[in-house]
């Protein structure tokens, strides 16, 4: 075989990582005798050749035959994470489109079928479980493989092998041509629905599913039957699947189309397994991270789990209670039941219920939430995030705390009794994210933070900390008037930062012509930048002398840069011709189901416009009918950005009647 390798002319062909003449030095070490570094050579050429997939490389046709000859030998080690990689790689090759393919992929499968046929009657069963995986990735015709996969089929006797094979005649058999076999296989799938097994049931469920979108709903009950039956233990062992209980939820509900309500309120009945009771929550969080429509008929049960015995579940009900926040403040007296409650995640950062329950509270603008996120700002090993996190959206929910400066941004109501936790924090913190967070929700809450003016004109005297200080006194404004000599000292610096420190010179009283110098020279060939846009909109028609500029700008071809531009046109001259188009286009998804995130400041800015944005408030009119959330994040701020685009775009509809 090594001479074989060395035939090839590695250093022509590509992988994810550039030249691929490491492949075979890897491929060495795979068959290597030491099984740690195995491993980690088979690893890296899973890393090397798939990464996160998306193409077929050049390397990867030219590597497939040695890897499956690898994954046949006995005594090498890394047997099961090759078998990996070529099923990972078969079934890119199903998924992608055919120009992302390298040409010799197609036959260099055609010849290596055969091989993965014959690994179905390994002594292993984990390299039969394998096989079997790798077969139902592929695209390869049922006729060829029905037959072998038949054969293992009726002489299979470990049932983890049993349930992969399943899955395997289920693709096969949607492969045409499925063969003389195909009938039969279609026979025996719908038959394994009876059978004694509730995995084997689950199983079939999922083999015959792809042809039969209405099974699903049809055998809702076997369905949760399987999944909550302590058997469910068995798919771990599987190749195809290899995952615990939430992972099952997660995979059988993709089943159904659309929200499955009725499955998730069937995972979140009461279940003496822990992991059940975790995973039914789990689901629910992944549900409502992407429909609205569920809220009222989980809530319930989500309140039902805050008295569980176990800490995880109580804190992923409250959890999910927090994400909810206003729809869920009809249950603010059980949250606040939990402010004492000490129990602790085994995660890393040991996030204990009575944290969540703050979250929460907070998200409901219950006072009785301040107490606690005072004492929790005191504490080194608070549970919450120490900065901000973003998730992607997903079809699961990410369970996490926000940072504490997120969960204290909810509150401007309360900002009195919260301005010491963040005068405090604004004295220790040595993290200069840390320190711009707090002062950003001091801007946010505007002249409500009067209070903290004494402490930030003094970390405006600093030059490593006048920046987040001369935000926040930006935001409280008039209020901070105290801060004018300071940040006129500022602005008549030349530095990178003059025009920001001009701006909020003016914004705390000052005159404008400073900062409209100031901004008029960070003007590039490009144009303004967007913070300087940003600032041109707050100054409206002082800085009009820049209104061609800005016009220009409308056209740009960066969505950001356009709606920024058209909002300072707008603010500067009232103009609406070029504007409300401009500001229009970039919220033209919304109505196509799509959120952007900048959709959201051009639906504001559209409401802010008025009656002559009602092109815009016209074609999201129907949006808020819409189930599906508008977010872009995972996590508690795809509850939040949906919250906050709907009640935007509520704003623009008021406005323009």
């Amino acid at each position: 075989m090594w001479a074989e390798v060395d035939l090839v002319d590695w250093a022509a062909l590509r992988h994810n990582y550039g030249s691929a003449e490491d492949v075979p030095g890897l491929l060495r070490r795979c068959a290597g005798p030491d099984p740690e570094d195995a491993e980690r050579a088979a690893d890296d050429l899973l890393n090397h050749l798939f990464h996160q997939g998306g193409w077929i490389c050049s390397a990867a046709p030219a590597a497939l035959p040695f890897l499956l000859r690898l994954a046949a030998t006995p005594d090498v080690p890394s047997r099961r994470t090759l078998l990996e990689l070529v099923s990972r790689l078969a079934s890119e090759a199903l998924q992608v489109a055919d120009r992302w393919v390298d040409p010799g992929w197609p036959s260099a499968w055609e010849r290596a079928l055969p091989e993965v046929l014959v690994l179905l009657n390994a002594p292993e069963p984990e390299i039969r479980r394998a096989a079997a995986d790798v077969i139902g990735s592929c695209r390869s015709p049922g006729e060829l493989t029905l037959p072998a996969l038949l054969r293992r089929w009726q002489a299979e006797d470990d049932t983890a092998t049993r349930l992969d094979l399943l899955l395997a005649l289920g693709h096969a058999v949607l492969q045409e041509p499925a063969g003389e076999h195909g009938p039969g296989v279609r026979t025996l799938l719908r038959g394994l629905l009876d059978a004694p097994e509730a995995q084997i049931r689950l199983a079939a469920v999922h083999a015959i599913a792809p042809a039969d979108s209405d099974l699903p709903a049809q055998q809702l009950g076997l369905l949760l039957e399987a999944v909550r039956d302590p058997s469910v233990a068995l798919w771990q062992h599987t190749s195809a699947v290899e995952t615990g209980v939430q992972g099952v939820h997660h995979w059988t509900a993709a089943l159904f189309t659309g929200p499955s309500l009725s499955f998730t309120l069937g995972l979140l009945d009461d279940h003496p397994d822990v992991d059940q009771r975790i995973g039914g929550l789990a689901h629910a969080g992944g549900l409502l991270a992407q429909w609205r429509s569920p809220t009222t008929a989980l809530l319930p049960r989500l309140v039902a789990r805050l008295d569980d015995p176990a800490a995880e579940v109580r804190f992923r009900a409250v959890e999910l209670l927090a994400c909810l926040g206003p729809a869920a403040a009809a249950h603010d007296d059980e949250v606040a039941a939990l402010i004492g409650d000490t129990g602790a995640r085994t995660t890393r950062k040991r996030e204990t219920v009575a944290e969540a329950a703050l979250w929460a509270l907070a998200r409901m603008n219950d006072p009785r939430c301040v107490p606690g996120l005072i004492d929790a700002a005191g504490r080194p090993d608070s549970g919450f995030a120490s900065n901000s996190a973003h998730y992607p959206s997903a079809d699961w929910h990410y369970a996490v705390l926000p940072a504490l400066h997120e969960v204290v941004g909810h509150l401007p109501d309360h900002a009195e009794q919260l301005l010491p936790l963040i005068c405090d924090r604004l004295d220790t913190a040595s993290d200069g994210h840390v320190l711009s967070a707090y002062c950003q929700v001091l801007a946010d809450w505007g002249p409500a933070a009067e209070a903290a003016v004494p402490q930030l004109l003094t970390l405006l005297e600093d030059d490593r900390t006048w920046r987040p200080a001369a935000r926040a006194l930006s935001g409280i404004g008039g209020a901070a008037s105290e801060a004018l000599g300071l940040l006129s000292a500022r602005s008549a610096a030349v530095g990178e930062h003059t025009a920001f420190a001009a701006w909020a010179c003016w914004k705390v009283g000052g005159e404008p012509e400073q900062a409209l110098d100031a901004l008029g020279r960070t003007v590039t060939a490009k144009g303004f930048p967007r913070s300087a846009l940003q600032m041109l909109a707050d100054l409206g028609p002082h800085a009009a002398r820049y209104a061609d500029r800005l016009r220009s700008m409308t056209s740009d071809t960066e969505p950001w840069t356009r709606v920024e531009a058209a909002h300072a046109l707008w603010a500067v001259t009232g103009e609406t011709e070029i504007t409300v188009p401009a500001l229009t286009a970039a919220v033209r998804g919304l109505s196509e189901g799509v959120y952007l995130p900048v959709a959201l400041p051009a639906v504001r800015y559209l409401a802010r416009i008025g009656r002559s944005a009602r092109p815009a408030a016209d074609l999201v009119r129907g949006v808020p009918a819409r189930d599906q959330r508008l977010r872009s994040s995972g996590a508690w701020r795809g509850f939040t950005q949906d919250e906050a685009a709907r009640a935007t775009i509520h704003e623009l509809i008021t406005a323009c009647g």
